[in-house]
């Protein structure tokens, strides 16, 4: 046993829950662990306590908080993910003519984290650094769209957890299932002017081992030049370039 018992199960049980594909019972993580119920139940109050952990009390279910989330999303930051994109979306911007960008989750936002400009095209609000609401960005409901419903759930319980930036995009809960549930039937996800009016975009996931998204791929251009058909042309160009940087991911 480690010097610092508590802080090992910790970290177990969040790793056990990383790797679940939905939210589970306390009872199931004692038993999995082998740490006593009552101890299971302390650690889990006090990571929901820091955000960690949430506690689904309608399903008597823990799952990965928002703070699990944005460490994952911080190692994503320095690994090497973004090394293995720049070239995928330089050959994506030159294939389409238009910018490309590279997003991680990050709470209830994406952090964009590469940027590919096409040349002669303006500046976007989708810069290094910046962080948007995931429920407004094509890449964030990408990501959003692989998520285990109770993780969306968690991230956006009530009306309270939606900004707003155009008027436009969903609200309430109800309204994001139904974007997210149009984005997994069509295969990629979209937005118009719900980011900055009369831009638009379309976003596929990158997907880890575990098949979890752990960042989007997105182009974005101006919604007057492309008609529905072109746009499904473009779609097609993002997510195979996502698609280039699961396996990539993976080491395949």
């Amino acid at each position: 046993m480690a010097q610092v018992p508590a802080a090992t199960r910790a970290l177990r049980v969040l790793r056990f829950l990383a790797g679940q594909p939905e939210p589970v019972a306390v009872e199931r993580i004692a038993r999995e662990l082998g740490i006593p119920r009552s101890t299971t139940y302390h650690l889990l109050q006090a990571m929901a306590e820091e955000g960690f952990v949430v506690h689904l009390a309608d399903d008597r279910r823990y799952g990965l908080g928002v703070a699990a989330f944005e460490v994952g999303s911080g190692y994503q930051r320095q690994a090497p993910l973004q090394r293995l994109a720049r070239r995928p979306l330089a050959t994506l911007v030159d294939r389409t003519g238009h910018s490309a960008h590279l997003a991680v989750p990050h709470g209830r936002d994406v952090l964009y984290v590469v940027e590919e400009r096409a040349p002669g095209r303006p500046p976007l609000v989708t810069d290094v650094g910046v962080r948007l609401p995931s429920h407004l960005t094509a890449s964030g409901r990408a990501i959003l769209a692989h998520l285990p419903q109770s993780q969306v759930r968690a991230l956006y319980p009530d009306r309270a957890a939606f900004v707003d930036r155009t008027g436009v995009g969903p609200g309430s809960p109800t309204a994001l299932r139904s974007v997210l549930s149009e984005t997994r039937q069509r295969g990629y996800a979209i937005e118009d002017s719900e980011v900055t009016a009369g831009m638009a975009s379309v976003a596929a996931a990158v997907l880890d081992h575990n098949e979890m998204p752990v960042a989007g791929v997105a182009i974005t251009y101006p919604t007057e030049e492309l008609d529905e058909r072109q746009r499904e042309r473009l779609a097609g160009a993002v997510v195979a370039t996502a698609g280039t940087l699961s396996r990539r991911l993976r080491g395949r």
